[in-house]
């Protein structure tokens, strides 16, 4: 049976301090989301939060805990609302196309599906909430047919994101999703309807809920009244997640997460992204240019989540060759030929990754030092092989090694060709193929030949060579340069590696 880690140390934004992280209940850790806002295509930025919250639900369970993971799809908000009524259709059928997008994204980027819950299926629950903290006189109707929570009614407001409200002024009101981030109003529960607006008939009277009850409702309903960690963007903080507290913390009287975890969002080349500045990319636009999947995912993990990451072009080029320089190691492991024995060296590397590995993800998941083990690793050991030094009884524990880290970083499958290509197909139904480069049909090329065939075409050019057919090695050299595989002829032998 796995042990429990006891070192495991995250950063609680309720405390502001790294703390020792321990579950409520011994051997499971119950962790909510925020997921999408299905109105568009998840942009980078988006992406950089969920591939966060992945690694920690990945890294919990190879510490030995099974893992509830649960997340929310908001598919009813202002901007959802308002984009179905200006395309014509009902809000069911225009969050529908952008889930199905969202779900396929983070699959490509090697996103494990956590619960899904989403906010339209659970109207009657959020209305019965409302109806409670009415009756408790922490939230009122007014004349409208809207519900808003008393925030003077909740004198803790304001302890997790730190800001000082004692002077805000009761009363004051705010009914859209979105606001100043520096003010403190009462905020909208439930929403009555407006003309042409979706709405549901309940307990309460018609409208719809607001966004910040959807999640404390479904949160509170999957996990508990008390569950272990609550993840989201920084932008989340305030006014989401605080306004979660308030009214959750006030139905039930009990802590509502005990770890609060936050990702900071990105830039891009040096600037914060947006629409205007040119800069404003989804996964989908970048694979349109030919980037892998597996070189965002490595890029979006290379810098630890609580520190700003600079997302560039030049780096994902770089994450690219480090993916290689991984599978390729892989790759020489899984197909060497080695002598007979073991070297004490090489088990010793092995296993020294591995726990450097796991005491950076244990200091607040630092995903750049476990980055570094690894890599520090396979340059030991490619220069083991250059000199003989790695045995037959070597290989397993390398290979475990890398098998550890990859059950968290998930890069090391060769899968990129099928992703690209399925974009490729989604981009031509859409009439974007003015947006397919040739990076892109040069990757998928790439792609489509497997370790399998490219290790057959090595052997036949092996073969060649021994029988001085330099005409058809050359040739072979030749046909797998044109699929995108690149191949070296070294002292050592050939080896090959993807473009």
């Amino acid at each position: 049976m796995l042990e429990l880690p006891m070192a495991l140390r995250l950063f609680n934004t309720m405390s502001s301090q790294i703390e020792e992280f321990h579950p409520l209940h011994d051997r499971e850790v119950r962790m909510y989301a925020c997921g999408p806002t299905v109105y568009d295509y998840g942009h980078v930025g988006n992406f950089r939060t969920f591939v966060a919250v992945d690694l920690l639900r990945r890294f919990f369970r190879q510490s030995g805990y099974t893992v509830r993971h649960v997340m929310n799809i908001t598919d009813v908000d202002d901007k959802i609302i308002r984009n179905a009524a200006r395309d014509g259709v009902s809000v069911q059928q225009y969050t529908a196309k952008y889930e199905k997008a969202f779900l396929e994204d983070a699959a490509m980027i090697g996103i494990e599906e956590p619960t899904l819950v989403r906010a339209t299926e659970h109207i009657p629950e959020m209305a019965a909430f409302v109806a409670t903290l009415v009756e408790r006189g922490i939230a009122y109707r007014t004349d409208d047919g809207s519900y808003y929570f008393r925030i003077a009614k909740f004198p803790q407001y304001g302890k997790l994101s730190k800001k000082d409200f004692s002077g805000m002024l009761d009363g004051a009101r705010v009914d859209v999703d979105e606001y100043d981030k520096d003010s403190a109003r009462d905020f909208a529960l439930w929403k009555a309807p407006k003309p042409g607006e979706a709405s549901w008939d309940t307990s309460i009277g018609s409208g719809r809920p607001g966004w910040h009850l959807e999640c404390s409702v479904m949160s509170m309903e999957e996990l508990g009244e008390s569950f272990d960690l609550h993840a989201g963007g920084e932008d989340l903080i305030f006014p989401h997640h605080e306004n979660e507290i308030a009214q959750s913390e006030s139905f039930t009287g009990k802590p509502f997460a005990r770890f609060w975890f936050h990702a900071r969002f990105l830039l891009v080349e040096g600037e914060k992204m947006s629409k205007s500045l040119g800069n404003f990319f989804t996964l989908r636009d970048l694979v349109l240019m030919g980037h892998k999947p597996s070189s965002i995912r490595y890029l979006l993990t290379s810098v630890p989540y609580r520190n700003q990451l600079n997302f560039t072009f030049d780096g994902l080029k770089q994450a690219a060759v480090s993916v290689e320089r991984l599978r390729n190691f892989q790759l020489r492991l899984t197909s060497g030929t080695f002598a007979e024995g073991s070297s004490s060296e090489m088990k010793a590397l092995a296993a020294q990754a591995v726990e450097r590995m796991t005491a950076a993800l244990d200091d607040d998941l630092n995903t750049a030092q476990a980055q570094a083990a690894i890599f520090e690793m396979v340059r030991q050991g490619n220069a083991g092989f250059d000199t003989g030094g790695i045995k037959k009884d070597d290989v397993a524990p390398l290979l475990a090694a890398l098998t550890k880290f990859d059950e968290i970083f998930a890069v090391l499958d060769d899968d990129d060709g099928p992703k690209m290509k399925r974009v490729l197909d989604w981009a031509m139904a859409e009439g974007r193929d003015k947006d397919v480069s040739n990076e892109l049909r040069e990757a998928i090329q790439s792609g489509q030949l497997s370790e399998a065939d490219i290790e057959k075409k090595i052997a036949e050019m092996r073969a060649a060579r021994a029988a001085r057919d330099f005409k058809t090695s050359d040739a072979i050299r030749a046909e797998l340069a044109d699929a995108g595989i690149l191949v070296e002829i070294t002292k050592d032998g050939i080896r090959w590696r993807r473009k």
